[in-house]
């Protein structure tokens, strides 16, 4: 059995945050000494580490108790809604990092500066007379010399991580490698 104080010490919470836990029925001791003092079992402890790992992936007290009071595929669900949160919010950042960098060129350079996208980047394959075996042969050949800057360019056109990953994944497939 831990005491209060040893099981937040080996977390690295505070006293007050599992008081907060035991307040909002997330972590509730398993009994009390004698003396009256909060008593943790060894699931008690199992129980913390989950809520610390849950905590650390971003995930608010709501879910948490969610994931906690169910099992099985009701948990695979919150954690899987999460992840495709995060995957919104990493999408959402990358965009305007995008526009802010293009922002920065205008302003450094003095005018608008030439992006070429996914779009573009296909089109002009297309009017070079590549058809999508012969783009199909350039990615696999780029990904064979220099996978990540292979990488690099797809994010360059605007293609999500998704997207890029897939591709190399295909590419590398085709030669008979696996993505670097």
């Amino acid at each position: 059995m831990y005491r209060i104080t040893q099981l937040a010490q080996q977390f690295g919470l505070s006293r007050s945050t599992l008081l907060y836990y035991d307040r909002i029925g997330l972590l509730s001791p398993s009994g009390r000494s004698e003396a009256g003092y909060r008593q943790y079992s060894a699931a008690d402890r199992g129980r913390l580490e989950s809520i610390c790992s849950l905590r650390r992936a971003g995930m608010d007290m709501v879910g948490i108790r969610a994931i906690l009071a169910t099992a099985g595929d009701d948990t695979t669900t919150v954690l899987r809604r999460r992840l495709d949160e995060i995957g919104a919010e990493i999408e959402a950042l990358r965009t305007k990092q995008h526009l802010l960098a293009g922002m920065r060129k205008v302003q450094g350079e003095g005018g608008p500066g030439v992006t070429v996208n996914k779009e573009m980047f296909v089109a002009m394959l297309r009017a070079a007379g590549m058809d999508d075996a012969a783009m199909k042969k350039l990615h696999v050949e780029f990904e064979r010399r220099e996978p990540e800057a292979h990488h690099a360019f797809l994010r360059s056109l605007g293609i999500s991580e998704k997207e890029a990953l897939l591709i190399r994944t295909w590419s590398a497939a085709l030669n008979g490698t696996t993505p670097g």
